[in-house]
């Protein structure tokens, strides 16, 4: 069994969440329809059609396990399932509004710019479409009037993550923000900041462009040499900043949020010292396996507040499971 520490935080193993994964049959190259012709029908004669927006940059693999676990459940609901994403949020409200004005069933959304999306989430609702936010942005979602929040209290998150580096004699932070104005990477550093006990800076980079949010990193090791560890918002990042750190012949050790195939083969190589995984593949999974129960059931999951897929901190001892798991797109 792999054990997690979670200091400050709830435990969580990784054979639990497995457990729950091995209910479903995993379905090889589902279509967006999570493998369903539009036509079928669900449990009950019951067909839904449920949108997700999403504020993914391009790249970001993380979203790419989201979708996987949205697609499975689908697949199981006999739903159809829509995609789409941009990383500004004013497009994001656009989004949103199409999904609308198809007249879905229901609308998954995350919160990372919350402002620019409040008023298209609250059309939906008025429009008679159930919402469920998730992964980021999670203190808006009742006030919008989301049916719950499915993802990480980012501020626990990044506490837990201070709290790890204390245990490992960090003095001096960097936290890397790899998307600007986006609350979740916010609450993020600012958890690091209240759980460590030394100095945090944050460096804002654009994480769509490799090239240049790798010269920034390099260029802020080799510009503070008592910078001993570097935090990153996302498994994309992680990668660079390894880079980065050779380059710049920083001796920093590294910890990410976030897990995918290059970040567990990080950890087994120990370029990467631990990482936070959020479970990705539940929010796509329970977002869309909620509305379906909500439609068919009127259940709501929650009782008002957050269901939390994480945190959990994971290292090199779990890279065996985290090897077969990121293998096959579900962590």
């Amino acid at each position: 069994m792999i054990s997690v520490r979670t200091t400050g935080v709830r435990r969580l193993t990784l054979r639990s969440a497995a457990a729950l994964l091995t209910t479903v049959a995993l379905v090889a190259g589902c279509s967006a329809t999570g493998g369903q012709d539009a036509k079928d029908e669900g449990a009950g004669g019951t067909h839904m059609t449920i949108g997700m927006v999403s504020h993914a940059g391009d790249g970001d693999t993380f979203w790419d396990i989201v979708q996987n676990g949205a697609q499975q459940a689908a697949a199981k609901d006999h739903v159809k399932f829509l995609y789409a994403h941009d990383k500004e949020g004013g497009q994001q409200a656009e989004l949103i509004q199409s999904y609308i004005d198809q007249k879905v069933d229901g609308l998954i959304v995350t919160l990372a710019k919350p402002q620019a999306v409040k008023a298209a989430v609250r059309k939906a609702e008025a429009a008679g479409i159930p919402v469920i936010t998730i992964n980021s942005g999670g203190e808006f979602s009742r006030a919008y009037g989301a049916l719950t929040h499915i993802g990480q209290d980012e501020s626990v998150a990044g506490r837990a993550v201070g709290e790890e580096l204390n245990h490992r004699g960090v003095k001096k932070v960097l936290c890397v923000l790899h998307e600007q104005g986006n609350v979740s990477l916010e609450d993020r550093c600012a958890g690091v900041r209240k759980g460590f006990h030394g100095t945090v800076e944050n460096l804002n980079v654009d994480g769509t462009n490799a090239p240049a949010a790798q010269s920034s990193i390099e260029a802020k090791l080799q510009s503070d040499k008592s910078l001993d560890a570097i935090v990153t918002l996302g498994a994309p990042i992680a990668a660079l900043s390894v880079k980065a750190k050779q380059d710049a012949g920083s001796s920093a050790q590294i910890a990410t949020f976030d897990l995918n195939g290059a970040v567990v083969k990080l950890l087994k190589a120990k370029d990467v010292t631990f990482a936070v995984d959020q479970q990705p593949y539940l929010q796509g999974y329970e977002a869309v396996d909620l509305l379906w129960l909500h439609k068919t059931n009127a259940d709501v999951l929650g009782g008002g507040k957050p269901v939390l897929t994480g945190p959990a901190l994971v290292t090199q001892k779990d890279v065996p499971q985290l090897t077969e798991y990121t293998g096959r797109g579900t962590r």
